[in-house]
């Protein structure tokens, strides 16, 4: 089956090369694939970069944006369907539903704030779903410690690494995808337990 794949990244037009080759690149093997770019719907930065790759070979774009960026030389309106939503909030969800998988590459607070949400949304069991940390040029490498981080202070468990995958190649990511089995993630810290009664808390 044709896999629809979110993709998040920078609408910025300010960044290196690098990162614009790896958008391309990236949309033409989702293209190459037979698989569907869904994305935010931007002109600009990777956003647009990787949607007209994708057109470039052959392959379909579904573009989601609200209403607010519906303008132009913002919205990519080539989209082979645009979906205009009132807000954010409804745009994440329409992205979230249509997907079958998740590609973060480079980015900006919304590309964080994206990839944060939908891994929160794992680690809650509202899907399983893989979520691949695209990370190009070292460019995620503090929010992975960070991540670390939040794991050896106990403030998730570490079996969260199971709800994304890290890699900096493209093809490993697709890779992921196509062979990707659902996780198995032990209940969460949701309970009242004998170590909280002794924490006082």
């Amino acid at each position: 089956m044709n896999k629809v794949i979110c993709v998040y990244s920078a609408s910025s037009t300010n960044i290196d090369t690098i990162y614009f080759d790896v958008a391309a690149e990236l949309g033409k093997q989702i293209a190459l694939r037979k698989d569907i770019l869904l994305y935010g719907g931007g002109l600009l930065g990777l956003m647009g970069a990787t949607a007209r790759a994708v057109h470039s070979c052959g392959g379909k774009v579904i573009g989601v944006i609200p209403k607010a960026l519906n303008i132009e030389g913002v919205v990519y309106n080539t989209c082979d369907e645009l979906i205009v939503t009132e807000g954010m909030r409804e745009r994440k969800s329409v992205m979230d539903s249509r997907s079958h998988a998740f590609i973060a590459l480079p980015g900006g607070y919304g590309t964080l704030e994206e990839l944060l949400e939908i891994i929160t949304l794992k680690q809650l069991k509202y899907h399983n779903k893989p979520i691949v940390i695209l990370n190009i040029n070292h460019f995620y490498d503090k929010l992975l410690e960070q991540f670390q981080e939040i794991m050896d202070r106990q403030f998730a468990k570490p079996e969260c690494k199971k709800l994304y995958h890290v890699t900096s190649g493209i093809s490993a990511a697709l890779e992921y995808i196509d062979s990707y089995e659902p996780v198995e993630l032990s209940e969460k810290w949701l309970t009242y337990t004998e170590k909280n009664e002794k924490s006082g808390f």
